[in-house]
């Protein structure tokens, strides 16, 4: 998990309500360059002092943390000599080659290093990242906004440990918290064994190509029903008359559904450039990749019906050709027009109903 925090310094009529969201929303930190606003703080929230362009006050209040500048307020290492009980972390403004020095050394022995780059590249904070890799401190990065927070979690894939933002208006907060959600949960894959197969004529079959190199053990999770899936392997497994695609998921009906973040499931007909997927491997892990492009074409399509061990059928109406293929036990990769009953796959029953795509508690039957 990403650390969130917040600097409420500048803000002014709305801070109250900014503070109240951000401790309902669990941020780790509040920021502020006054020990006032730290003094009411739940002891669920780090509390944060910032005197950015200001002498150290005589008490330090409520504050678990002073980040200071160091050729201003002295060393960290020093001052937590003479303010036992207070972690200390460093400042740094990167605007050329000898702050980013500075930076990279701060990150290596600092607890908190938090940076602010003025370039609008992300290549300074990647060789900050690289140059800290194994340190046990943790960098966070000053972000303009909630795009660029997100942007900042992915650098160098590892991406920085936490971003610090100032709100502009309620709401902020909530979005930067769900920015630092970069990951999914596994999930708990199931075997399903095929009872029947059939050809159902024509209909418009959706590929999904991804923006990210996908696994042979990796694909996605494709169903008729919200309620059971089937595991969809990429295209990265040998073709006899094309090479291979390592992007790409031959998914199946444009009605049918896919995960995609916080298990929320889209159509693959609304799937789009731009959309986030969920790539599953066969253990069940689980990363959430972007949709480069659909491309939506009419094929003959075959029906696959299974049953999962609590007695849960199943449906996937695939591509009805050799190379489409599904994943089984062990990262077994079964061709879809060569499945038979008995045949076993890997697949995904989630408990819920869906509205729109979002898990509800409700009725919903569907056939």
């Amino acid at each position: 998990m990403k650390h969130c925090w917040l600097d409420v310094s500048s803000i002014d009529g709305l801070k109250e309500a900014v503070i109240e969201e951000a401790v309902h929303q669990r941020v780790d930190a509040i920021v502020s360059s006054d020990v006032a606003d730290l003094a009411h703080l739940p002891p669920t929230v780090i509390r944060v002092l910032f005197p950015r362009g200001r002498p150290l006050p005589e008490d330090f209040g409520a504050a678990n943390v002073v980040i200071v500048e160091p050729l201003v307020h002295g060393a960290p290492a020093d001052l937590a000599k003479l303010y036992p009980g207070v972690e200390f972390g460093s400042f740094v403004e990167i605007v050329d080659a000898d702050t980013l020095e500075v930076a990279c050394q701060s990150a290596r022995t600092e607890r908190w290093c938090v940076l602010l780059f003025r370039d609008p590249t992300k290549i300074p904070l990647e060789i900050v990242i690289a140059a800290a890799a194994g340190a046990s401190g943790s960098i966070i990065t000053v972000a303009e906004d909630v795009a660029e927070a997100t942007i900042i979690f992915g650098v160098l894939e590892l991406g920085s440990d936490g971003v610090m933002m100032a709100p502009k208006v309620v709401g902020d907060a909530t979005a930067l918290k769900a920015s630092t959600m970069v990951g999914s949960a596994d999930l708990d894959l199931v075997e399903l064994v095929v009872v029947d197969v059939n050809h159902v004529g024509m209909g418009e079959r959706a590929c999904v190509d991804t923006c990210s190199y996908l696994r042979q053990d990796e694909g996605i999770l494709v169903g008729s029903h919200s309620k059971g899936m089937v595991l969809c392997v990429s295209e990265t497994h040998p073709l006899p008359y094309m090479p291979t695609r390592p992007f790409r998921v031959n998914a199946g009906a444009i009605m049918s559904y896919t995960l995609s973040a916080n298990e929320r499931t889209n159509y693959l007909s609304e799937l789009k450039a731009g959309s986030k997927v969920m790539a599953v491997d066969t253990k069940g892990k689980t990363r959430i990749v972007t949709v480069g492009r659909i491309k939506i074409e009419t094929r003959p399509l075959l029906s696959v019906d299974a049953v999962a061990p609590n007695g849960q059928t199943v449906n996937l109406i695939v591509q009805d050709d050799w190379h489409v293929r599904v994943l089984g036990p062990g990262a077994v990769v079964l061709n879809s027009t060569e499945l038979k009953a008995g045949d076993v796959l890997l697949g995904y029953l989630p408990t819920q109903d869906r509205h729109v795509g979002y898990p509800i508690d409700e009725f919903c039957f569907e056939q």
